[in-house]
């Protein structure tokens, strides 16, 4: 059976739900009942920054928008908050990859750690101005870092393991 363009699409669409399910899923599990002075990564933002920078296109918005609403529900955040911030830097790194077809990793990177940044320290600060729960400052720092540290992991597994590369000028084209 030949495979079409079309079909590889919606087969990665699926791809991307599933591993954002399987992560999502992997957070609840009570690994460790002890608390911890620190906080590893949030996979799945690294995740989503990481398909939505490399192939726009298998990550659409809308299946973006449900997982993040969803993590915020079962995560315990406030409902919405993180999906709404994530959605729309999401849109405005989708325009930027559509315009700079060909980037190199670092400022690939560097474009990631600053939406991821800007994400972090948007939702600490709305969560600020309706006087919401946080977890303290430093945590949230440590979460950031990690998140930035995760990012060539998680890029260039998703690159091995399941094909998502950047998108070439031309194949954007096409599609």
């Amino acid at each position: 059976m030949a495979e079409t363009p079309g079909a590889r699409h919606w087969i990665m669409r699926s791809a991307f739900v599933a591993l954002a399910l399987a992560i999502l899923f992997w957070q609840l599990l009570p690994l460790s009942t002890v608390p911890r002075n620190w906080t590893g990564p949030d996979f799945l933002l690294v995740t989503v920054m990481a398909w939505v920078l490399r192939r726009p296109d298998y990550a659409p918005v809308f299946a973006v928008a449900a997982i993040m609403l969803l993590a915020d529900f079962v995560l315990g955040r406030p409902p919405g908050l993180m999906a709404g911030v994530t959605v729309f830097a999401c849109e405005k790194l989708r325009k930027r990859v559509l315009t700079s077809a060909e980037m190199a990793f670092p400022v690939e990177w560097l474009t990631a750690a600053t939406a991821m940044a800007l994400i972090i320290i948007s939702t600490r600060v709305i969560t600020a101005i309706f006087l919401l729960p946080q977890p303290s400052l430093g945590l949230t720092l440590i979460q950031l870092i990690m998140c930035i540290l995760a990012y060539p992991l998680v890029a260039a597994l998703c690159a091995v393991l399941l094909g998502i590369r950047k998108t070439r000028f031309r194949e954007g084209e096409a599609t």
